[in-house]
């Protein structure tokens, strides 16, 4: 069971118990991210990410590491479109521990000139890494095509030009603005009592910031079709269509499309790319949710000559999927395979301590295991073929990169 408590600053605390487990996962969630920068600080929640681990008033860069190490633990973070999150799993004895470690980052992270300057080297060099791999930075080229000038469409990481701009004093700010009582949610789940929130809130719980109010634009759906030119062995293909926001009433349904044409091994993508053709070793689809907008993506990679022949064997599945619909039995695998993962993900404290951080934040709600299997027993095979119009009916957006830069023949 999920137990949740507003603290009278307004951070709130979510927490589920896992007697059957020795661990501990601790998540500090942040409800900013790169949707909520501008074009002159993009870049700066992953930044701010970095620099928690760069020095508090009491502990070097170095002690924070060894914190964790030192217990066997392990810390980590990550930033995303609407919200960043840091977080540890320790074993369950060190669990106080742990968040001490988390709120003194959260509070006493001084970003000095120095680590300041070190780890700007370091974006700057995952940026250049992220350039080097196009079978990820074709994905951001599709969010831009598809959201332009809108904040989504904004890279995670920034730009070189963005992140020489920051200082500690644009940190802090940052901070101020963002990382607000109400905005923030520490998320606990494992082998702890119930009194472990009170802990949670004797760190989290007193802080004052003044919520700024927020002026959220929605995002229009673009159609563009972008190509880069770039010395690669593959040509990397991405569709993207119109999808559905966080808390849909027709998400489950969308789960269960995306598990039929390319999320899984048995999908239709898979077996007609792949296993029938051999045009590509990697070939999928997923969706993407965000508070008040949706894409769902199809991916392939191939070798220049057959890009053509990759993407009319894409429409023709696609084709294929508005006329006749989904089968009974891919319908019946679909969500068999759905109620599997979503139980074995249960098995790790990880994936309930974010699960439980991303409702809490996006949604406000937590659905029971219970509740969630009957969702997705009782999508039928007409709300899907209804979906399936409804998605890839419409224009969609494109994303290349190619040894020639030109876009497949059926989009020219």
């Amino acid at each position: 069971m999920i137990t949740k408590q507003t603290c009278k600053n307004g951070v709130r605390i979510v927490f589920e118990q896992i007697p059957t487990v020795r661990s501990v996962a601790i998540g500090v969630w942040i409800h900013t991210g790169s949707r909520h920068e501008n074009a002159s600080n993009n870049g700066i929640s992953h930044f701010l990410e970095h620099m928690f681990f760069k020095g508090t008033k009491t502990r070097s860069a170095r002690e924070i590491a060894e914190s964790f190490d030192s217990i066997g633990g392990q810390v980590n973070a990550f930033t995303s479109k609407e919200y960043t999150c840091y977080y540890a799993k320790v074993l369950d004895e060190h669990a106080e521990y742990a968040l001490e470690v988390l709120a003194d980052m959260f509070f006493n992270s001084t970003f000095v000139d120095e680590e300041l300057t070190k780890e700007k080297n370091v974006v700057y060099e995952e940026i250049k890494m992220y350039e080097d791999t196009p079978d990820d930075i074709v994905h951001d080229m599709l969010t831009k095509a598809v959201y332009e000038t809108h904040p989504l469409g904004y890279p995670i990481l920034g730009t070189e030009n963005t992140l020489a701009t920051f200082t500690g004093d644009t940190l802090r700010q940052y901070m101020q603005e963002r990382y607000t009582p109400e905005n923030v949610v520490i998320s606990i789940a494992g082998n702890v009592s119930e009194a472990f929130m009170k802990t949670a809130e004797q760190y989290f719980g007193s802080y004052e910031g003044k919520t700024k109010r927020e002026q959220v634009h929605n995002p229009v759906f673009h159609t563009n079709k972008v190509a880069r030119k770039k010395e690669t062995e593959q040509a990397h293909l991405c569709l993207g269509y119109k999808g559905l926001p966080v808390g849909d009433d027709k998400v489950y349904s969308l789960i269960v499309l995306n598990n039929i044409l390319g999320g899984s091994m048995s999908s239709r993508l898979f077996q007609e790319v792949r296993e029938q053709r051999g045009l590509a070793y990697s070939v999928f689809s997923y969706h993407s949710s965000y508070e008040d907008t949706g894409m769902m993506t199809i991916y392939a990679g191939t070798g220049s000559q057959q890009l053509d022949t990759l993407y009319e064997t894409i429409q023709q599945a696609l084709a294929q999927l508005k006329q006749e619909g989904i089968t009974e039995k891919e319908l019946a695998n679909s969500k068999e395979q759905l109620k599997g993962s979503l139980m074995l993900s249960l098995e790790s404290t990880n994936s309930r301590m974010s699960r439980n951080g991303k409702n809490e934040m996006l949604l406000g709600i937590h659905r029971s295991l219970d509740e969630m299997i009957e969702s997705i027993n009782k999508v039928s095979k007409d709300e899907v073929d209804a979906l399936i119009h409804q998605t890839f009916t419409n224009e969609f957006a494109v994303s290349l990169i190619s040894p020639t830069g030109e876009l497949p023949r059926g989009l020219q």
